[in-house]
């Protein structure tokens, strides 16, 4: 699936809902809960289940992302399911701290 910078996706199987913030120019396919995610106004399949090995959970306005393929995905409905991609774990962004003001 190619994702784009605005996009909106969902997940199948868990209220997750994310926009992806930063995208490279190739093909992807960020998964949630163990599937594929869609694209907001696609109908899940029927009878999808979570997978339990990525069952941890999203945190709402957290930042997840793969530095190395340069994804970043901004979650903007928490959920169960774990965001991944290539069956990897997507990080949590930590906050850059700011300089500090005299």
């Amino acid at each position: 699936m190619r994702v784009k910078v605005g996009s909106r996706l969902r997940s199948v199987v868990c209220e997750t809902e994310v926009i992806v913030t930063r995208a490279p120019a190739s093909d992807l396919e960020p998964c949630c809960g163990g599937h594929q995610m869609l694209a907001e106004g696609m109908e899940p399949p029927v009878g999808a289940r979570s997978d339990p090995e990525a069952s941890s959970g999203t945190q709402l306005g957290k930042r997840y992302a793969d530095p190395d393929l340069g994804l970043e995905l901004l979650v903007t409905k928490g959920g169960q399911g774990t965001l991944t991609l290539n069956g990897a774990p997507l990080q949590v962004q930590q906050a850059k701290s700011l300089p500090a003001s005299d």
